[in-house]
């Protein structure tokens, strides 16, 4: 049986979409819910508050930018590393994977220098309500940063021992819908936080 044949076979017989395909997206629905209510809650308090400082004025806005633009190549990265999977070219594959694994470490380090900075001046969340909607918005995001590393990690690893199995490339796809999702948060993470 063709891995298309089998991949078909594998689809729910009601929707016509595979499990995984589905499943993926009922967790990104949710996930977009939270962040969703986080954003809400930040809109809501900034528009009650007297005072909000000004992000521009308290982040460091082109460490940020920088973050952009790691997470921006992570994207690109991840798209090749799928493409690599589906036309079957498995030192390319485990390049780009490799990279975007990599860029996700970037992020978290640059996003390490950000938070220790604030921390060497005793800001924490505790400080004021603008930075604990930071902390917990970038630290949250940072968690699911984190959680895409480790899913990357483990299908770089699987693809030494699974590269032949029919449902690999759909796992990569489920992991770069679960990466471009982390991506696109912090596309509105970064000018809602440091440029408003």
């Amino acid at each position: 049986m063709s891995s298309t044949a089998h991949a078909e076979h594998l689809q729910e017989p009601v929707t016509g979409i595979p499990n995984g395909k589905l499943g993926i997206w009922l967790f990104l629905a949710s996930e977009v819910m939270l962040f969703s209510t986080l954003f809400t809650t930040y809109i809501i308090l900034r528009v009650a508050a007297p005072e909000w400082p000004r992000g521009w004025e308290v982040l460091n806005v082109p460490l940020a930018m920088t973050n952009t633009f790691v997470l921006i190549t992570s994207s690109v990265t991840m798209v090749l590393a799928y493409a690599k999977a589906v036309t079957r070219e498995k030192a390319a594959f485990n390049k780009y994977l490799g990279l975007t694994i990599a860029l996700g470490f970037v992020f978290l380090g640059i996003k390490a220098i950000e938070y220790g900075a604030k921390f060497e001046h005793r800001i924490a969340p505790s400080t004021s309500i603008f930075y604990a909607i930071y902390f917990t918005t970038t630290g949250l995001h940072g968690l699911h940063v984190i959680g895409g590393i480790i899913a990357n990690s483990v299908l770089l690893w699987l693809s030494n021992k699974q590269w032949d199995h029919p449902l690999f490339v759909g796992r990569i796809e489920y992991a770069g819908l679960y990466w471009h999702f982390v991506d696109i948060v912090w596309i509105f993470l970064f000018p809602a936080l440091y440029l408003l």
